[in-house]
């Protein structure tokens, strides 16, 4: 027994210049993740005089959150609306990829061409109206890039930064007058940037811009295919440059579509180009930021295990030097409930489930990171991250399976088919009701965020067909494998628990615990909401990746922490306290969600805010889950460490 204790004073000395040295690890890995970038997708050449696919994409806005396809509103077509294939993420995220009657071809600059001529109605003019007041924004797609309206910013550097897709129109007033009117941008000044190789003389696409003008065009004459405008003519080289005559929307007023394209020569390679598109927010900020978060983590996470251990050393030592009965019926302490650690709790089933679902999400969440801090799951891949997601968490049910029932096993439970059954229904079940009545929503609203049926039933089909018999294997796997005994008998008869001090309060201490974890995340999690709500790329993968290890360091440690405390106060009802501790986290999460909605975005239909407190909840259910186990697992691993290291009369 001196010896094993000996052990356990080795690993207090140990464990944190190893936590150090696997930091370091990740941080040159994290280095190396952001050098090395696979983009997804195999670069064209282009000749000159090739021509160019200029395609479209969903509508969006910040202020509704509901997309809608490009088509909606009555632009200019092509002879024939031709979709794109689209992967199941990019469906989910309600993408809607379309061809479009733009022409392009390469280093052909074109000037003041004509689009389409079109006529508002009542109806049409209050459809530009109701997106102009929402602020909808076109997306469009050259080369897989895609368009961004560049804006000079004097108060930053770089000084210049790009946003996602151009207004479809404004709001102003005329001089003079109070009246707001709606004003359309009907002129698309493009730029194509292009990185060309000297030795084959080909060209590589690595920018694709624009600058949206809202002109009324003139022309003199009735309209033909022929007219020649007098607000910007190709032929007198007159270009439009400002909107200082806008068009304005309203019924029986003619649009006329125009746009140009301006080629211009890049030194950025192709591997490059994505970079432009990435370095949107303020880097240091977001540096700084992570980077203090973490050293303060860090530096709790550190002292917290230096004191549990040095005290663990402590107790041990004390509980084997006992040599008497009488000494030992005078312990008191953690080890005086011994009897009664291992007693199975209440509703032990459904913890067994909530722990099975945990490690399905854990190890989804793991192989995503790793994929995305390599480069395979690049912005570049539109929809790639959420189909990894999905499949990831499809097959990952096997280990849904296998950790419900080994734990049911050790509870001493025979009905496993019944835990493996609620282990593949209960939580996709919930998931998929909001997921329903969210959806119903959208397309209450006539959303192409709406998921069709098609695309329903294929998630249908990877609930019920790949992912509930992979957890019924998974399942089978766990029960015949044998379980690891208790270190210690458990009693015949329950202990009774002593009155408990109020800071041992179990409301009180789980509030308390998921304090440091939702610490570890907010500073990232703030970027992650960032990129969500407000329509931006989020891309250090590298640094969520370590912000993710240290998350699962502070609910394990924290979660110890606590459970000690607990059982010193001779309390041994800590199976469902350490799944809640470290899952209390996610309450935190969800308070966050609330203070961001009501300071950063700009919601104000009753739909856009269900829709974002409903995948907002499922956020932070999946984040309950998912942190209550890995504190629930710590905790499990701590008693029975403890209890194994101590002699038991």
């Amino acid at each position: 027994m001196e010896s094993r204790s000996k052990s356990i004073h080795i690993s207090s000395t140990t464990m944190i210049p190893a936590l150090l040295l696997l930091l370091l690890l990740l941080l040159s890995l994290i280095h190396r993740a952001q050098c090395f970038y696979l983009p997804g997708v195999a670069p064209e050449d282009f000749q000159k005089g090739d021509p160019l696919k200029v395609k479209v994409n969903k509508l969006t806005s910040i202020k509704t959150q509901l997309p809608y396809t490009y088509y909606s509103l009555p632009f200019c077509t092509p002879e024939k609306i031709v979709d794109s294939a689209e992967n199941l993420g990019e469906v989910l995220r309600g993408d809607r990829i379309e061809n479009s009657p733009y022409v392009f071809k390469m280093q052909e600059p074109q000037l003041c061409t004509v689009l389409c001529r079109i006529t508002l109605d009542a109806k049409t003019a209050k459809q530009f109206k109701e997106k102009i007041d929402d602020e909808y924004r076109v997306n469009m797609i050259l080369d897989n890039l895609p368009l961004v309206v560049p804006i000079r910013r004097l108060d930053r550097v770089p000084n210049i930064v790009y946003q996602l897709g151009y207004h479809v129109g404004l709001k102003g007033q005329y001089a003079g007058k109070k009246e707001e009117k709606y004003f359309i941008h009907n002129h698309l000044a493009f730029t194509v940037k292009y990185h060309r190789d000297m030795q084959t003389d080909s060209s590589r696409i690595v920018g694709f811009e624009v600058k949206p003008f809202s002109i009324k065009h003139e022309y003199e004459g009735p309209w033909s295919e022929k007219t020649r405008l007098i607000t910007c003519d190709p032929h007198t080289k007159r270009m439009v440059v400002n909107s200082n005559t806008p068009l304005e929307v309203d019924a029986n007023k003619e649009i006329i579509f125009t746009y140009d394209v301006e080629y211009q020569e890049s030194d950025v390679k192709w591997a490059s180009r994505w970079d432009t598109y990435l370095l949107m927010s303020d880097d240091q900020i977001h540096w700084f930021s992570i980077v203090n978060s973490l050293m303060i983590v860090l530096f709790l996470s550190g002292m917290i295990a230096m004191i549990m251990l040095r005290t663990l050393y402590r107790d041990i030592s004390k509980y084997n030097e006992l040599e008497t009965q009488e000494e030992a019926l005078e312990e008191t302490g953690w080890k005086l409930v011994h009897g009664d650690v291992f007693r199975p709790p209440s509703n032990s089933d459904l913890l067994c489930v909530y722990v099975g679902t945990g490690v399905q999400f854990l190890g989804m969440v793991l192989v995503t990171m790793i994929f995305a801090v390599f480069g395979f799951l690049s912005p570049s891949n539109r929809g790639g991250l959420m189909s990894a997601m999905l499949l990831l968490w499809v097959f990952m049910g096997i280990f849904a399976g296998y950790a419900s029932t080994h734990l049911y096993k050790t509870f001493k439970g025979t009905q496993w088919k019944k835990i493996a059954l609620k282990t593949a229904f209960m939580f996709p079940a919930i998931i998929f009701v909001i997921f329903f009545v969210l959806n119903a929503l959208i397309w209450g609203q006539k959303s192409s965020g709406a998921v069709p049926f098609g695309t329903m039933f294929t998630l249908v089909f990877l609930w019920f067909g790949i992912s509930v018999p992979l957890v019924f294997v998974g399942a089978y796997v766990g029960i015949k494998k044998p379980t690891m005994e208790d270190p210690v008998k458990t009693n015949k008869i329950p202990r009774q628990i002593p009155q408990q001090p109020w800071y041992m309060n179990q409301i009180f201490s789980v509030l308390i615990g998921g304090i440091l974890p939702f610490g570890a995340v907010f500073i990232e999690l703030f970027f992650i909401l960032t990129s969500i709500w407000l329509n931006q790329f989020y891309y250090i993968f590298g640094f969520l990746f370590l912000v993710f290890i240290i998350l699962l360091i502070t609910c394990a440690e924290i979660t110890i922490v606590l459970c000690y405390f607990q059982l010193c106060s001779e309390d041994y009802k800590w199976w469902w306290r350490s799944y809640l501790t470290s899952g209390s986290s996610a309450l935190y999460l969800f308070l966050y969600a609330i203070f961001y909605f009501f300071t950063k975005l700009e919601i104000t239909k009753l739909v856009s805010g269900l829709l974002y407190f409903g995948y907002m909840l499922i956020a932070s259910y999946t984040f309950f889950v998912l942190t209550g186990t890995i504190g629930f697992y710590a905790c499990f691993c701590f008693t029975r460490l403890i209890y194994s290291s101590v002699k038991i009369d």
